[in-house]
């Protein structure tokens, strides 16, 4: 009766598990000892099947070691191990097989003697096979029927319990997806649903060329490598490859390669484990994993690390990856659109850049014309951009004189749109509403001298003392920033200001 009891504790305590499937990890092994307390053996291993590799999740006994742990076993070199998977039953070994081709699998690994008791117990899911449980004696007998009738009861608790782990597991990781595509979502900017439409509007033939030959490439998952100067729209582009492909209504993720430290690559991209690194104090997903289903964009790729640039390679090449501080592969569908500005033919030849992975992304590449070569589109960006200022804002509305318009067409623009976007958005701040003219274009306009007043247009009723002016100029920078400072689109860059001295000004006058 007491063995009875016994036995009916120890499958409560297996059962148990497919109720706690955040605790898997720790009570697997659990599960191996309790099995112990009914069918003897030395060495007990539950292996998860990955692909087609077999990786330990438990070990218990008095042979389990850390090279047990770290044991791998390759299913093309153990064919037993692949049948007993594909029956789907416990098998006892007898000494035959291991004195014939099928081997032992753990051969330079552990000293059992010939004959050693031996048991392959397989764990399945419905008709899937997700891993197998081995157990090892020393003594020189095989195991019992009735041990491996038992054996089976345990193996389909420990399935069940596998399967709801792999499954709470999945929802977690959709769980921490969600939010970085959320934070994706949150940091956007205004019209980037409408990317591929802005490009359709253009009036310059070059630009119809490359949206004809964007749309044709955006069906495809080909991965696609823009080229063009800062500020010339690469990602605007890549939004719209995104609109124009089948995964438009999944996530479009962005990743400024430029931007990350070189220490936060790999995490930034592949994720990482809780401790994996000093600060990881969670599991945190990548932006592979943000962008499965949809597309990832890989901005600035001439700046990543060597380092990272091999683990990229892999992911694009296998569809998988593991995050930093894991053995476990993660497999995503990923489409990846990058961008660079340098001339990654002479990173290659500077070996600051793999060979391999430029033709790797460059499946598809693609130019984008610099501002200067499409002069007709100046105005409409710029016209663009008033209207998107205007709306909501309180501000505005502004228009453009021809003498306005006339400028703009015929300045270089160096950084290209971006250039014309910060032009546009300080003309608002000297202008609060009504006609933009040339004057107003000057940054000029912005280049206080101090202990002395504002150049302004001409044409104002009154020069404002030069504290007042600043003070009013630092407000309306960080109204039109909405309080950003740092970035491409941040107050700093609109004053044509480093973001140290902007930060002194706001202290001196109080602005926060």
């Amino acid at each position: 009766m007491s063995q009875v009891l016994d036995y009916a504790a120890d499958l409560k305590a297996i059962a148990s598990l497919t109720t706690q499937p955040h605790r898997l990890g720790r009570t697997l092994g659990s599960a191996l000892h309790s099995l112990g307390q009914v069918i003897a053996y030395d060495l007990a291993v539950l292996y998860r099947l990955d692909g087609d590799v077999l990786v330990p999740a438990a070990a218990d006994g008095p042979l389990d070691s850390e090279a047990i742990r770290r044991h791998r076993l390759r299913l093309a070199d153990f064919p037993l191990l692949t049948r007993v998977l594909d029956h789907g039953r416990p098998m006892a070994l007898s000494e035959e097989h291991h004195a014939s081709d099928e081997g032992d699998p753990y051969d330079g690994v552990l000293d059992l003697p010939h004959g050693h008791a031996c048991m392959v117990i397989p764990l399945r899911s419905g008709d899937a096979p997700v891993g197998l449980i081995t157990l090892d004696r020393r003594v020189c007998t095989s195991y019992s029927p009735a041990e491996v009738s038992l054996a089976d009861v345990y193996a389909q608790l420990a399935s069940t319990a596998l399967a709801f782990a792999e499954q709470a597991e999945l929802l977690d990781r959709y769980r921490r997806a969600l939010e970085v595509q959320n934070q994706s979502l949150g940091s956007a900017g205004l019209g980037e649903s409408e990317s591929g439409e802005r490009l359709a509007r253009s009036r310059s033939p070059r630009m119809h060329r490359f949206v004809e030959f964007a749309r044709q490439v955006a069906p495809t998952s080909l991965p696609v490598l823009i080229r063009g100067e800062t500020g010339s729209g690469k990602e605007v582009a890549a939004r719209a490859l995104h609109e124009w492909s089948d995964r438009a209504r999944r996530p479009f993720v962005s990743v400024n390669c430029a931007a990350i430290p070189e220490s936060l690559v790999e995490s930034e991209l592949f994720g990482h484990k809780k401790g994996a690194f000093s600060g990881a104090v969670r599991d945190r997903a990548g932006r592979f994993v943000a962008a499965n289903g949809g597309t990832l964009f890989l901005d600035e790729i001439g700046d990543m690390p060597l380092l990272a640039q091999a683990k990229l390679l892999r992911a694009l090449q296998e569809g998988r990856f593991e995050p930093v501080g894991s053995d476990e592969t993660v497999r995503v569908d990923v489409r990846v659109i990058a961008a660079s500005h340098v001339d990654l033919e002479a990173a290659i030849r500077e070996r600051r850049f793999r060979e391999d992975l430029y033709y790797r992304l460059a499946a598809v590449p693609l130019s984008l014309p610099p501002l200067r070569e499409r002069v007709e589109d100046i105005a409409e960006i710029a016209i663009e951009r008033l209207r998107e200022l205007a709306t909501g804002s309180g501000r505005g509305p502004w228009e453009l004189t021809a003498d306005a318009v006339d400028e703009l067409c015929a300045r270089a623009w160096p950084g290209n749109v971006r250039e014309l976007l910060h032009a546009i958005e300080r003309a608002t701040i000297v202008v609060p509403k009504g006609a933009i003219d040339r004057v107003h274009l000057s940054p000029v306009v912005f280049e206080l001298d101090a202990g002395a007043s504002p150049r302004v247009a001409a044409g104002d009723p009154a020069v404002p003392p030069f504290a007042q002016a600043e003070r009013q100029l630092l407000q309306r920078a960080l109204e039109v920033t909405k309080g950003k400072i740092y970035g491409d689109d941040g107050a700093a860059a609109l004053l044509r200001l480093k973001p140290t001295t902007l930060q002194a000004k706001l202290k001196k006058h109080r602005l926060k």
